[in-house]
C-alpha cells in the first residue's frame, strides 16, 4: 500500500541518450560546410534558426504558464504555497473538530 510521502517527492527518471558512434570532428565539419553553404547562397534553410524559435514556444503558448514565468513563480514558491495551503487546511479542519465534533 502507497504512502504519500509530501515532503520527499521522487524527481522522475532523466532520459540520458549516449549516442554509440560519436565523432565531433565531423559534426564541426557538418556544421562549417553548413555555414558556408549559407554564406554561399547555395543552401537557404538554416535549421538552427528553428531550434531557437521552438525553444520557448510551448510556454508562450500556453497561458497559465506564461502567467507563471512572468511574475517570476520558481519550483520553490509553489511548494511554499502547497504548504501553506495544507496548514491552513490542517487547522480548519482542528477547528472544525474542536466546535463542532467535540
Amino acid at each position: 500500500m502507497g504512502i504519500f510521502n509530501f515532503y520527499n517527492v521522487r524527481k522522475p527518471r532523466q532520459f540520458d541518450h549516449k549516442p554509440i558512434y560519436y565523432d565531433p570532428r565531423k559534426e564541426a565539419l557538418a556544421k562549417r560546410i553548413h555555414k558556408v553553404k549559407m554564406e554561399l547562397g547555395v543552401e537557404e534553410t538554416d535549421y538552427e534558426q528553428y531550434k531557437e524559435a521552438i525553444r520557448g514556444s510551448f510556454i508562450e503558448g500556453t497561458t497559465h504558464l506564461k502567467k507563471s514565468k512572468n511574475k517570476g513563480d520558481d519550483i520553490r514558491g509553489r511548494i511554499y504555497k502547497n504548504m501553506r495551503l495544507i496548514l491552513i487546511l490542517v487547522i480548519l479542519g482542528v477547528v472544525y473538530w474542536y466546535f463542532f465534533l467535540k
